[in-house]
């Protein structure tokens, strides 16, 4: 396994991530004793960044990733884990808190579910619009102080949150939606990153599986995410599906998937780029690993950027509600 610096003051992490959000039903029912597995596959495989959120079926996620880290060695994973997304008991999404008081309740809480005693990386998920971001990153530095954090990440910010966020405290890294249907990064935040050395971890690099080659129209339960985002509505989706087509003839002329290439791509745009990975299942977790073998040349790059021109995906990434609370769409441009 490759291992990176996460940005400039970060921990050294493997070239590709596992995000576990799927493992907990976001995207319909998920099988745990599978998804246990899959992590154990991953930490033997040599990826040792693991990606949780707080509020992934309330707690539920952070269980799952504590039961599978018994009898390893704590410092055998990166844990990163978002928090702030407020929920309701039938999983409605109801706002962000990050509040200072807000933040250390949360980070107990996390802890425990855990069973550890520090979190590698802590971030909020979203900017909350009622608390200014030096007053959440001054509460997470108080606790990378403490000892119970080692590093403050951001999630989905744009380019003037990233800069207060760094005047107040080291940012090792960039959570970030990042695809090859989901380019708004490079407009401007990719190079404030840059500028700061804050790494990026990129989510959704398969599009929640749009670009995955495995997905199939209609294929979405009444529970999956994926049923309200406009990507997989109506006439958005058989755009979105064509260019999946156009990448499989690339993917077919290097004898590699269309995940692999997607994958691929996003790892090419920079070392400081760690891809996410949603596997759930050990199989897809196998192909998504085969990315790390895929050398992109620059005719290879140019062909997918003729096949999948930035901008090309129909439809936003979230329903209008959800696009107004991301500080990266609002203040990327």
């Amino acid at each position: 396994m490759q291992i990176r610096p996460l940005g400039a003051t970060g921990p050294q992490v493997s070239a590709l991530g596992l995000g576990c959000m799927g493992m907990s039903g976001i995207y319909g029912p998920s099988d745990r004793a599978e998804s246990i597995a899959t992590i154990h596959a991953a930490l033997e495989a040599g990826i040792n960044l693991l990606d949780t959120g707080d509020f992934y079926n309330m707690g539920h996620n952070e269980l799952l990733i504590s039961e599978a880290l018994k009898g390893t060695k704590r410092d055998d994973a990166i844990l990163s884990v978002k928090f702030g997304a407020q929920r309701d008991p039938a999983g409605g999404w109801i706002g962000f808190d990050a509040r200072p008081a807000a933040v250390k309740t949360a980070l107990s809480y996390s802890l425990q579910r855990l069973g550890v005693d520090y979190i590698d990386i802590y971030r909020p998920a979203r900017l909350d619009p009622n608390v200014p971001i030096e007053e959440t990153i001054g509460a997470i530095a108080e606790l990378v102080k403490a000892g119970f954090v080692k590093h403050i990440g951001l999630s989905e910010v744009g380019p003037e949150t990233i800069r207060r966020a760094a005047a107040v405290h080291p940012i090792v890294d960039l959570q970030i939606e990042y695809s090859l249907i989901s380019r708004s990064v490079e407009d401007r935040i990719l190079a404030t990153c840059r500028e700061f050395g804050i790494g990026i971890t990129a989510y959704g690099v398969l599009s929640r599986g749009l670009i995955s080659g495995h997905w199939q129209k209609n294929a979405t339960g009444p529970t999956d995410f994926r049923s309200h985002s406009p990507r997989f509505q109506g006439e958005n989706v058989d755009r979105n599906l064509a260019l999946v087509d156009a990448l499989q003839e690339i993917a077919a002329a290097k004898g590699v998937t269309v995940a692999q290439i997607a994958i691929a791509w996003v790892a090419a745009q920079g070392d400081d780029i760690i891809p996410v990975v949603g596997a759930r299942r050990r199989d897809r977790l196998t192909e998504a690993l085969g990315a790390l073998d895929v050398v992109l040349t620059r005719d290879d790059l140019d062909r997918i950027e003729q096949a999948v021109p930035k901008g090309a995906a129909a439809g936003d990434r979230y329903a209008a509600a959800q696009m107004a609370h991301l500080d990266s769409e609002v203040g990327a441009h």
